[in-house]
């Protein structure tokens, strides 16, 4: 009866020490890394265990990981909102842009299909039909490329 005791004394002091050096942090153990602290409870289970709880196990209480708390959704997510103002001022602008060259646009019409002598005819300041008017954009200028 005593040796059946003293096995399961020897098996929960291997099982716990070789739980709590699976689950300390390898940057936290001492002496050797973490996978050899393994190796060595799994060849010499008793003095393995020993040597862990003198030589390899942290000091104190373990020290607590600071917990980066993740946003539950997505208007409390920081970054989210920052992204989603930066679209809103993107589409507003964009709406802007859209809006002042459809009044461009519009307003070209209209002067292009207004009599400026009273003769019917549309005011071409001397140009020729073919000819490029002053008010328009230049299609080799790369400066309207942007």
């Amino acid at each position: 009866m005593l040796r059946v005791v003293g096995v399961v004394v020897v098996l929960v002091i291997f099982v716990y020490a070789l739980v709590d050096v699976i689950r300390t942090d390898r940057h936290q153990t001492r002496g050797i890394s973490k996978t050899a602290w393994i190796i060595v409870m799994i060849v010499l289970p008793l003095l393995g265990a020993i040597l862990w709880f003198i030589f390899g196990r942290p000091y104190g209480k373990p020290s607590a990981k600071p917990v980066r708390r993740m946003p539950t959704a997505p208007d409390d997510d920081p970054e989210f909102l920052r992204n989603l103002e930066t679209r809103r001022r993107n589409q507003a602008e964009d709406d802007r842009l859209k809006k002042l060259k459809a009044d461009l646009e519009a307003k070209e019409r209209e002067l292009g299909d207004k009599p400026s002598d009273g003769t019917g005819e549309p005011k071409n300041n001397g140009f020729k039909p073919g000819d490029a008017k002053r008010s328009e954009p230049d299609p080799h200028d790369t400066d309207e490329l942007k």
